[in-house]
């Protein structure tokens, strides 16, 4: 990318790195690799990143910001908290049936890099408990129990690794199904006079 700024060398290799880093592993990816798919010379990625571990941190922290949108615009048109809550496994089906779909990054990137990165671990783990509060702020507007936050999200991140794993979105569909009847079971029926 010769006469690119700093600025447009950066988005390149955030895409490329966060493509690659999905689809291949974290430390399946060398810089020469993300190198040759960003299209740009070692040494600019050097001087622009420092390292890999900056790139891994910006690629969690962009592909936090992408999940947090999709969650907004997930539960943006739902009428009723509920329904908003439902609504995230639904898109949770959809996302899991792409012919791409190999999980959660957060996840895959934690079993990779969790147990010898502090500060790797420490961005996913935020991303999940900022998730799981978003999910909470639901569950209380939806008048339920914060135990079912909880619930909820680990149902939901049960569905990623497991459609991973198995290759297969059922996973989804089994957990709405799991997350319906939680629901229902833990609202309060509206009191009748």
């Amino acid at each position: 990318m010769p006469g690119a700024t700093d600025d447009e060398v950066r988005e390149q290799v955030l895409a490329a790195a966060s493509q690659l880093f999905y689809t291949r592993g974290v430390q399946a990816v060398g810089m020469d690799a993300l190198r040759t798919a960003a299209g740009v010379s070692l040494k600019r990625l050097y001087q622009i990143f420092g390292s890999k571990d900056a790139i891994v941190e910006q690629v969690l922290h962009r592909q936090r910001e992408a999940w947090n949108r999709l969650v907004e615009e997930t539960v943006a048109t739902p009428a009723t908290a509920r329904d908003k809550l439902l609504a995230i496994y639904d898109m949770l089906t959809r996302w899991s049936a792409e012919d791409d779909f190999r999980g959660c990054m957060f996840i895959n990137t934690f079993g990779e890099l969790g147990g010898v990165d502090p500060r790797i671990a420490e961005i996913i783990r935020e991303q999940k408990a900022e998730f799981q509060d978003r999910v909470a702020a639901l569950v209380a507007e939806a008048g339920g129990p914060a135990s079912l936050a909880a619930q909820l999200a680990i149902l939901a991140e049960g569905a990623q690794t497991t459609t991973a794993i198995a290759g297969s979105n059922a996973a989804a569909g089994h957990a709405r199904a799991a997350a319906e009847i939680l629901i229902d079971s833990l609202l309060a029926p509206p009191a009748e006079w």
